[in-house]
């Protein structure tokens, strides 16, 4: 099947906590359930989680980092890794990275695709914003854009983020089966 691109136009948008506030979500998930720093990660391992979470919502920044890239940010003593096992299998990760400014960012967040729409990805934020907070931020941001999942906005806002930016660019992107996101209109 042949690949099709096209230019779209997306909008990003920057959200942030100012003010630690304790939300707990535990109760709602099932007991096989656990998030876990990864320390030593594989390249292999980094790469998996990154393409499989962001396959359907163009992902492509670090597809084409090298592995000498790859582990020069995972051995960045600012940049943690944390992975959610769902029975022993991983569900979704997330990336904390410190910033001089005293922030930590959640840099990247997202399930695999197969544990979407089962709540897990409330919970999996709820961790990622106290591991944040627990890193001393002096406040957790992050974000998001158009070609993510429909429900991360909302997710987010629940979560107390609320935004503080937005800008528009242009994306080539493709239109081939294993895109999540719903494409405008041409």
């Amino acid at each position: 099947m042949e690949k099709k691109e096209r230019t779209i136009q997306v909008t990003r948008t920057y959200l942030q906590i100012l003010k630690h506030e304790a939300r707990d979500y535990r109760l709602l998930i099932e007991e096989d359930v656990r998030v876990e720093r990864i320390f030593n990660c594989t390249v292999s391992f980094f790469q998996y989680l990154y393409a499989e979470v962001g396959r359907g919502y163009h992902w492509v920044d670090r597809l084409t980092w090298s592995d000498d890239q790859v582990c020069s940010h995972i051995s960045n003593p600012d940049v943690s890794l944390w992975v959610m096992y769902f029975s022993n299998v991983p569900a979704g990760y997330f990336e904390l990275q410190k910033h001089k400014d005293g922030s930590v960012e959640i840099a990247y967040f997202g399930l695999l695709p197969d544990f979407h729409r089962r709540g897990l990805g409330k919970y999996l934020l709820t961790v990622a914003i106290e591991k944040a907070w627990l890193e001393g931020a002096n406040r957790v941001w992050l974000h998001t854009c158009t070609l993510d999942d429909p429900a991360a906005m909302p997710n987010y806002i629940h979560r107390g983020f609320k935004p503080f930016k937005e800008e528009r660019y242009d994306t080539m992107i493709s239109t081939d089966e294993n895109l999540r996101v719903e494409l405008p209109e041409e």
